[in-house]
């Protein structure tokens, strides 16, 4: 790791203007840290502080985005760098811009055959509240409520009456004018990292609370996480082989995330994808590399690797 002036000058692309901005600036942190340990010619760039226009102007020679959320995971940044001709890593326009979009996502697994949870998507501008209980009916059960295009579980909730649904729905609609209605599946949280279009050791994660939270994400100790997970060696192979089939089905490319739940039965349940998934001290990816035998360091490098691949 010496020798690393091929790099050039690198941006490493983190805070932005999302919801998600307090998780990206600390993902940003780390990773900038690692680059600069490693020898990389790495600096900060925040677009919520400086024009996209700095980047030709300081000769920036290709940028590892780490912004999570929109204007950074959904697709627009990737297609602002592609104008200014400046290689960027990760998934494209369109493996950014799908995987952000939950509804959208769903309905390419669906398309293909992969399982995933029964859903229903409401509208903010036809949404009938009266609906509410016949729709709790339709689902038989708990439902997962969530804006069709935030990250970090923000704006989702689990309901279990038509009370919960409707105040549930009311907030999301704060967050996207698209809400996703899904099957909530008693079970096992799973989740694969994908670097360099490969499948990383699984990682089951378990919390005291409700689902895998927010707070249960970045704020909370009582979460635990179990890499290797657990999984029997057929369920390892069948949730990399899914993870890797999620992950092209929505055209990503270069590293992300695939999360999962298991029911009770063993059926394996696609959630989503995420192309620029967290970084943080508490992050999955970092966990699930350092059980395949790399470093952060090495991460971040692999990460930065993909700048400018399949694009």
């Amino acid at each position: 790791m010496s020798n690393l002036q091929h790099y050039g000058k690198v941006a490493v692309m983190f805070g932005g203007h999302s919801a998600e901005r307090e998780v990206s600036l600390r993902s940003g942190l780390a990773v900038l840290d690692a680059l600069q340990q490693a020898g990389v010619d790495a600096i900060k760039f925040d677009p919520q502080e400086q024009a996209l226009l700095e980047l030709p102007t300081q000769q920036f020679d290709r940028v590892l985005i780490m912004l999570h959320g929109r204007g950074g995971e959904d697709g627009s940044m990737q297609g602002a760098l592609q104008q200014l001709n400046i290689p960027y890593t990760g998934s494209g326009v369109l493996g950014s811009a799908l995987a952000m979009d939950k509804v959208r996502t769903k309905g390419i697994f669906q398309s293909l055959g992969l399982p995933t949870a029964k859903y229903q998507v409401v509208e903010k501008s036809g949404f009938d509240a009266g609906s509410c209980e016949g729709i709790m009916a339709e689902f038989g059960g708990a439902i997962m409520v969530k804006p069709a295009q935030e990250g970090s579980s923000i704006g989702m909730a689990k309901v279990n009456n038509s009370a919960q649904l409707l105040s549930a729905i009311k907030d999301a609609f704060n967050y996207d004018n698209e809400v996703l209605l899904e099957q909530y599946i008693v079970g096992s949280e799973y989740t694969v990292s994908i670097l360099q279009d490969r499948a990383l050791p699984s990682i089951r994660m378990s919390t005291p609370r409700e689902f895998y939270d927010y707070e249960a994400k970045y704020q909370s100790d009582s979460t635990q996480y179990f890499c290797p997970s657990g999984a029997s060696v057929e369920l390892e192979a069948q949730l990399a082989d899914l993870a890797v089939k999620a992950f092209k089905a929505v055209a990503a490319s270069g590293w992300g995330r695939v999360d999962f739940m298991c029911d009770q039965q063993g059926q394996l349940y696609l959630l989503e994808v995420n192309t620029v998934p967290g970084m943080t001290a508490k992050s999955l990816v970092p966990m699930a590399a350092k059980q395949a035998g790399l470093s952060f360091a090495q991460l971040s490098l692999a990460i930065l690797d993909s700048a400018g691949v399949n694009k």
